[in-house]
């Protein structure tokens, strides 16, 4: 079945004039206080799993036209880093370099509240700095609401998103409702979606399945419109 689907979205991609890239997608990982080691390192080890199995892999690959990716860490709104610049993924060898560096970063911003509105801003920005390609996703991981800085649904009154997608993965078992209010105030834009986590040791399937789903799915249209925000 996903090998029907990787050889479908190969066939039925756009084919921009110009255009080597077809999607920019940028992951935005939650570090807040409420995340400790245990549940940091099962995100961490999760994300590299996701971005070894094969299917996933499959996802990168299979399409002529590559996936620029990058990935980011934040917290407060005083704090996000750069863990993975953009880097284009030509190859597997490309993916091993990717999942190096996340397997190597010293974690940061321990302590300090939730600024979703603040990790929007940054990966907006980022997502602005990506090499030119067809489409550009922002993807935010998160246990809870924010709390530190303008929320959500500020940031996407005032500052312009332009055509970037943003997706979530809220995880469960630290705030009730998290899932709504990903759902309500975070996603952005026509197909947004949220994969939902119902606890840090499910962080794991929800990462790859949200990933597949970027690469797959959602470049054909296939997930449910959402209207955007802002």
């Amino acid at each position: 079945m996903m090998r029907a689907v990787l050889l479908a979205l190969a066939a039925a991609l756009p084919a921009p004039a110009g255009a080597a890239c077809r999607l920019a997608l940028a992951l935005g990982i939650d570090v807040s206080r409420s995340i400790d080691e245990a549940d940091y390192a099962i995100q961490r080890e999760g994300l590299l799993a996701a971005l070894a199995d094969p299917v996933i892999v499959a996802a990168f690959l299979v399409p002529e036209d590559h996936v620029a990716l990058a990935v980011y860490e934040w917290s407060g709104q005083a704090y996000q880093e750069i863990v993975v610049d953009w880097t284009p993924v030509l190859g597997e060898s490309d993916l091993a370099g990717i999942m190096d560096r996340i397997r190597t970063h010293h974690r940061g911003g321990e302590g300090l509240p939730t600024g979703l509105g603040a990790a929007l801003d940054f990966g907006r920005d980022l997502v602005d700095k990506a090499p030119d390609c067809a489409t550009r996703t922002l993807d935010l991981s998160g246990d809870g609401r924010s709390n530190d800085g303008r929320g959500p649904e500020v940031v996407y009154a005032r500052e312009d998103f332009g055509d970037i997608l943003v997706n979530g993965l809220p995880i469960g078992g630290h705030e009730a409702d998290v899932a709504v209010y990903y759902r309500e105030r975070v996603i952005r834009g026509p197909g947004a979606f949220v994969e939902i986590a119902r606890t840090q040791a499910d962080y794991p399937r929800a990462i790859r399945r949200k990933l597949e789903k970027e690469l797959t799915e959602q470049l054909m249209g296939s997930s449910e419109p959402v209207a955007p925000r802002g």
